[in-house]
C-alpha cells in the first residue's frame, strides 16, 4: 500500500469528499483528483499538511509504518490557505 491507497482509504474512511481535501491544500476538485488517480504527484508540503488533517504520521502514509498516531501529533493545528486559516480539532 503506497501513500495514494492511504491517502484514499483515509478520506473514504473519514467520509470526506475530495472537493474538500483539495481547499485544504489549495487544489481544485479535478487537480486532487488527478492525485488519487496518478496523473499527478503531491507535494512534500501537501502530503504533511493532509498528515496533520488525518492526524497521522508521514510515516504512516508513505508506508514505513502501521502506526497512525504517534504521540508527539498535537491535539490541534492551524491549516494557512489562500483563503484564510482552517482550525483542525483532533481525535
Amino acid at each position: 500500500m503506497d501513500y495514494i491507497d492511504r491517502l484514499r482509504a483515509l478520506r473514504i474512511d473519514n467520509d470526506i469528499k475530495q472537493k474538500d481535501i483539495a481547499k485544504i491544500i489549495n487544489k481544485s476538485q479535478q487537480g486532487y483528483a488527478h492525485i488519487e488517480n496518478r496523473k499527478a504527484k503531491l507535494a512534500i508540503e501537501d502530503l504533511t499538511t493532509l498528515a496533520r488533517f488525518y492526524n497521522v504520521s508521514l510515516d504512516y502514509l508513505v508506508g514505513l509504518t502501521n502506526e497512525q498516531r504517534p504521540n508527539y501529533i498535537k491535539n490541534q493545528i492551524n491549516v494557512k490557505t489562500n483563503k484564510g486559516n482552517i482550525n483542525i480539532n483532533q481525535k
